[in-house]
C-alpha cells in the first residue's frame, strides 16, 4: 500500500510513496500526531538526484524489518529540500552543530514540537566505517527520548536557541564596502588556486560558478592579469574533463577528483544556468570562441533536454540510471568501434578512451590533449578534426539516446528557473540569438503565469500543470526571479519585465526585510518554524540576500529611489568582516560590493531596435563584458516621467538614435556613434 506521499508533487517524495515506511509529509498533520502519541519525529531529507539518498533507501526505507521499527517508534517525515530550502537550511544548521558536518540525506531526530536534539546523515545498514548501524541508532535515540527526556528537552532547547537568528549581531560598516576589501578578497581566493587542474582546492572539486565571476570582476576592476587567468584555465579544464557531457552538453554536479575526470553525474539547471552565464563572460572579456562554444552547448542541451512544452525548465537528472551510477554517459571501445566504423579512431584518440578504462572499466569521455595535438597525431588539419568529430558527436548522441535514461526530476522550482532565464536572456543579446530571446520571453511569461497566488505572492514549485499552493516562495526565489526579469528586460526592452521586477523588490522589502539589515529567507507570514531561516552566505546557489543586493543596486540606479540603495547597503555592511575572512563562502555578495565600489553605468537609448543605427549603437553597450551597467530604451521620445526613470525626458537629438551615459543620474552629453558610447563606457 503507498504510503501518504502518493498525494505530493515533488519527485523525491513520490519515490518514496510505495515505501513501508509510514511517511507523513512535512505538515500539521505528522505534529499532530507526534504530539498525540508522544512519539519523537524522525525526518529524513534529501533530493531527487542524490545518489546516497538512494543508497540509504534500497538499504533501510525499502527493508521491512527496518520500516517497522521506524513506524513503531517514530512518526516518520520526509522532505524534499530543494521543494523546502527554509527547512533543510533549519536542520542542517542542527545537524551540523551536533557532528560538526552536514549533507544528504540528512537524518534529524526532533521532538513533537519540532525541536531537534539529535541527528546525523547517511546511516548504513550494518555497523561500517565507524558508522552505527542505522537500526542502531533508532533503538538508542527512542531509548534516550523515553528514558531519558530531561536531556533530550536540553539539548532541543540549546540546539534551538541557536538557531535563533533573528539579530545576527555581526556588526559591520558601510563604510567597509571598498575596492581595498574586494583586493583582499580575490587575492585569498587566489591562495587556493589549482595551477595544475584549475578550479579551488583539491577533491572533491566544484566548479564555483560565483567565485569564478567574482574573479573575472576583480581582473575588470584592477587590471591584474591573475584573476582572468585562474578563471579561464579553470573553465577549460572543467570544459576538457569527464564534468562536462562531452557528447550532449551540461555539466555535471562536481567531480570526486581533483583534475574534473570522475564526476557526480547528476545534473542540475542550478549549475547549468550559473556556469553557461560565466562561460559567456569568459568570452565577452576574451573574444575566445572556445568559450562561446560551450556557452552555446550548455544552452542548447537544456532547451533540448530540460524544457517543458510551456517553457519553463525541469530541476535535475539524476546520476544513476538502471541502477547504476553514470551508466548512461560511459562507453567502451567496442561500443565506439562498432558504432563508428572508420572514425573509431579518432573518437579513441580525441577522448583518451583505453581498454582498461577509467571508470570501473568503461570510459568516462574526456579531452586530454589540445586539438592541435590530436590533429597532427591523426594527420588531419585542425578544421578537418573538427568537422569529423561533429559528426562522430552526433552518432553517439543518436546511440545514446536509445539507452535508459537517468531519472528526471520534472518539478519546476520559481528561483532556479529565474537563473536560467537570467542566463538565456544574456546570451540573447550577446550572441544575437532570436530563438534564445523567444525561449526566455516564454519561460517569463510561464513563472509570471502560474508561480503567483491571487494575491501576488510567489509560490516555489510546479509539476505537472500544478502549482504547489502550500509552499511559499523563499528569499532565493526572489531574488533569482527579479535578476532574470532584469536581464529580460534588458534583451527585449519590454517594460512588463521591469514592472513584474520592481513590484516583487518591493514584496520582498515589504515580507523579507530584517530590522538590523539584510532579509530572512522566508516572508514574515510564512509558515511558523522553530527558527526564521536567515543564510547569509552562498551554497550551491547564491544566497537570496546577495542576489536582492545586487537587484536593489541596479533598481536605484534604474529609479534613483533611495530605498533601494539602503537597503543594499545595509546587507552588504552585515558582510564586511566575513566577506574579508571568508571570501570563497561570499563570491555574489563580493560581485554586489564590486557593483557599489565601481558604480554603475546608466545608459539610455532612444531609438527604434529594429533600425540599424540603434542596433549598433546597442552592440556597443552590450557586447564586450560590462557587468557594471544598466541599460534601458524608448523608440520614441520620452518628454515627461517615464515609467522607468532613467529614461525620463531622453529625447533623439538631431533625429539620429541617441544614447545617454550618466552615473548618479548625472548625464554626459548625448552621443550618437558607437565609438562616442565606448569612449564614455571606458573612461575612468
Amino acid at each position: 500500500m503507498p504510503n501518504r506521499l502518493q498525494y505530493e508533487t515533488s519527485p523525491y517524495l513520490l519515490q518514496h510513496a510505495d515505501n513501508p515506511v509510514d511517511w507523513y509529509p512535512w505538515g500539521d498533520e505528522a505534529f499532530q500526531r507526534a504530539r498525540a502519541e508522544n512519539k519523537p519525529i524522525l525526518l529524513s531529507v534529501g533530493y531527487s538526484s542524490c545518489h546516497w539518498c538512494h543508497v540509504m533507501a534500497h538499504e533501510s526505507f525499502e527493508k521491512p524489518v527496518t520500516a517497522n521499527l521506524m513506524n513503531e517508534l517514530f512518526i516518520n517525515i520526509k522532505v524534499d529540500r530543494e521543494e523546502r530550502p527554509d527547512v533543510d537550511d533549519i536542520y542542517m544548521q542542527a545537524v551540523q552543530a551536533l557532528s560538526g558536518h552536514g549533507g544528504w540525506p540528512m537524518t534529524v531526530f526532533l521532538t513533537p514540537d519540532g525541536r531537534p536534539f539529535y541527528g546525523g546523515t547517511y546511516y548504513p545498514p550494518e555497523p561500517r566505517h565507524g558508522m552505527p548501524a542505522f537500526r542502531q541508532v533508532l533503538a538508542g535515540v527512542a531509548e534516550a527520548y523515553q528514558n531519558r527526556r530531561d536531556q533530550v528537552e536540553e539539548s532541543a532547547g540549546h540546539l534551538t536557541e541557536a538557531l535563533n537568528r533573528e539579530f545576527l549581531g555581526i556588526g559591520g560598516e558601510q563604510s567597509a564596502l571598498t575596492a581595498d576589501l574586494l583586493t583582499q578578497a580575490y587575492q585569498k581566493i587566489g591562495q587556493n588556486f589549482d595551477e595544475t587542474h584549475g578550479g579551488f582546492g583539491g577533491a572533491p572539486k566544484f566548479p564555483q560558478p560565483m567565485n569564478l565571476e567574482f574573479l573575472l570582476r576583480s581582473h575588470l576592476r584592477t587590471g591584474y592579469p591573475e584573476p582572468l587567468e585562474q578563471v579561464t584555465f579553470t573553465l577549460r579544464q572543467m570544459a576538457h574533463g569527464g564534468i562536462y557531457d562531452q557528447i550532449g552538453g551540461g555539466f555535471h554536479r562536481y567531480s570526486v577528483d581533483s583534475r574534473w575526470l570522475v564526476p557526480h553525474f547528476e545534473k542540475m539547471l542550478y549549475d547549468n544556468a550559473q556556469l553557461s552565464r560565466v562561460y559567456l563572460h569568459a568570452y565577452q572579456l576574451t573574444g575566445d570562441s572556445f568559450f562561446k562554444q560551450i556557452a552555446i552547448e550548455i544552452v542548447d542541451y537544456i532547451l533540448r533536454e530540460m524544457t517543458t512544452h510551456e517553457g519553463a525548465f525541469y530541476s535535475t537528472t539524476d546520476a544513476d540510471s538502471e541502477g547504476e551510477e553514470g551508466l548512461f554517459f560511459i562507453w567502451s571501445i567496442a561500443e565506439l568501434q562498432a558504432l563508428l566504423g572508420d572514425d573509431a579512431p579518432i573518437a579513441i584518440e580525441y577522448w583518451g578512451v583505453t581498454q582498461r578504462g577509467n571508470f570501473e572499466g568503461q570510459n568516462i569521455l574526456n579531452v586530454p590533449n589540445d586539438d592541435e595535438v590530436v590533429a597532427e597525431r591523426l594527420n588531419l588539419s585542425v578544421d578537418e578534426l573538427r568537422t569529423k568529430l561533429a559528426a562522430i558527436k552526433d552518432k553517439l548522441y543518436a546511440a545514446r539516446i536509445q539507452r535508459v535514461h537517468p531519472g528526471l526530476d520534472d518539478k519546476i522550482l520559481t528561483a532556479w528557473n529565474g537563473m536560467m532565464l537570467a542566463s538565456l536572456a544574456e546570451a540573447a543579446r550577446v550572441l544575437d540569438r532570436a530563438d534564445y530571446q523567444v525561449a526566455a520571453v516564454k519561460n517569463a511569461e510561464f513563472i509570471l503565469g502560474n508561480m503567483e497566488s491571487a494575491d501576488g505572492r510567489l509560490l516555489r514549485t510546479h509539476k505537472s500543470g500544478v502549482t504547489n499552493q502550500r509552499i511559499k516562495a523563499t528569499l532565493e526565489d526572489y531574488g533569482c526571479l527579479i535578476d532574470g526579469l532584469l536581464e529580460l528586460y534588458q534583451t527585449t526592452f519590454d517594460e512588463r519585465w521591469f514592472i513584474a521586477a520592481r513590484t516583487l523588490t518591493d514584496s520582498a522589502l515589504e515580507h523579507f526585510a530584517a530590522q538590523d539589515g539584510g532579509f530572512f529567507d522566508t516572508a514574515d507570514d510564512h509558515e511558523t518554524l522553530i527558527a526564521r531561516p536567515r543564510n547569509m552566505q552562498d551554497n550551491a546557489v547564491p544566497s537570496g540576500n546577495a542576489m536582492m543586493a545586487k537587484n536593489l543596486i541596479r533598481l536605484a540606479a534604474y529609479t534613483a529611489d533611495e530605498r533601494y540603495d539602503q537597503a543594499a547597503r545595509r546587507t552588504l555592511a552585515l558582510l564586511t568582516e566575513a566577506m574579508r575572512q571568508y571570501p570563497q563562502a561570499f563570491g555574489e555578495s563580493l560581485g554586489a560590493v564590486d557593483m557599489l565600489v565601481t558604480g554603475l553605468a546608466e545608459v539610455a537609448v532612444v531609438g527604434a531596435p529594429s533600425d540599424s543605427a540603434t542596433k549598433s549603437l546597442l552592440d556597443s553597450v552590450r557586447k564586450p563584458y560590462r557587468p557594471n551597467i544598466i541599460t534601458a530604451l524608448s523608440p520614441v521620445d520620452v518628454p515627461d516621467e517615464a515609467t522607468i526613470p532613467l529614461l525620463s525626458y531622453r529625447t533623439l537629438r538631431n533625429n539620429q538614435p541617441t544614447v545617454y551615459v550618466c552615473r548618479h543620474f548625472v548625464c554626459a552629453n548625448p552621443v550618437s556613434t558607437p565609438a562616442d558610447v565606448e569612449k564614455l563606457l571606458t573612461r575612468e
